[in-house]
């Protein structure tokens, strides 16, 4: 045992003395280099597609196709059913400022039904969200007129306020409350808690969270609500102008009077007319809430 550790110590030794070192493996020449690596594919549906892409418009394109055929077809064996497609463009081609007309009083009670609506439900969602006593004496009230139909207090609201534009902006205002009111206050109480506590360490007065942290959450739910009753409001003018005996303007009364002499033609084309309409009115706001929430979550482009 001593003879083997004195070798051990003397080689040891001579390794010190010489300075030598281990020896470092030495890359073998003939091993490929590694691949270099390549970038991530970015994943499918990141980039929206174009509106000019056939798989945007070809699927709405077929399924508006085999309706215009299931028109025809019915039209062709029922003609007091449907009126043919020809005549309904003939009726909106051989009178337009008849539509137009009727269409710019039918839009202007809507706008100013749903301005009147949704304006007061958003400053009474402010009132409930900063007073607590406000929300627990208006939501029952609140919840009692949106199950009212509001056809039925239509003709009184006709006697109390005439055969003008009043009671035809209080029916649109009234079926365009509601919704705006439950999303606005929904909004107002959706405050992330860790930027709330923020804003309560830096001092902020309620009048500060309100306007700097609660109004901007509050932005996704308004503008949703307001998808929902612009087009609405339409159906509610149009209601007004259906129950309100002896209106003169509007699409809703054109379609009442050519439904009862029978003239499907007109009839469908005011729909058609209010069609369109809604349609403008929804990519209105639409464009509107792609330009306000460019900051939110809802407006990247969705992965995978």
């Amino acid at each position: 045992m001593r003879e083997e550790a004195g070798i051990a110590t003397r080689v040891t030794d001579e390794a010190a003395d010489t300075g030598s070192t281990s020896p470092t493996p030495v890359p073998n020449a003939n091993v490929p280099p590694a691949p270099e690596a390549t970038p991530p594919v970015p994943a499918r549906g990141v980039r929206r597609r174009s509106v000019l892409h056939p798989a945007t418009w070809l699927p709405a394109t077929v399924v508006l196709v085999v309706l215009g055929l299931v028109w025809s077809g019915v039209a062709e064996a029922h003609p007091y059913i449907l009126p043919r497609l020809g005549e309904v463009g003939s009726a909106l081609v051989g009178d337009p400022l008849l539509f137009l007309e009727n269409a710019w009083a039918t839009l202007s009670v809507a706008l100013v039904g749903v301005g009147a609506g949704a304006g007061s439900a958003f400053v009474l969602a402010l009132l409930m969200s900063e007073i607590p006593v406000v929300r627990r004496a208006v939501m029952p009230f609140a919840v009692v007129l949106n199950v009212t139909p509001v056809v039925a207090i239509t003709p009184a609201l006709v006697v109390a306020f005439g055969f003008g534009m009043a009671p035809k902006v209080i029916v649109t205002a009234i079926i365009t409350f509601f919704p705006v009111l439950i999303n606005v206050a929904t909004g107002l109480r959706s405050v992330p808690l860790p930027v709330l506590h923020v804003f309560r360490t830096l001092n902020a007065s309620r009048w500060e969270v309100l306007l700097r942290l609660r109004v901007p959450s509050s932005l996704p739910y308004t503008l949703a609500a307001l998808r929902v009753v612009v087009p609405l409001s339409l159906v509610g003018a149009v209601v007004a102008e259906f129950v309100a005996a002896g209106s003169s303007g509007g699409l809703g009364t054109m379609i009442r009077n050519s439904a009862s002499t029978a003239r499907l033609d007109h009839v469908y084309a005011g729909v058609a007319c209010l069609a369109a309409m809604g349609v403008l009115l929804l990519a209105l706001v639409t464009l509107v809430e792609k330009r306000l929430l460019f900051w939110h979550d809802s407006r990247r482009p969705a992965r995978g």
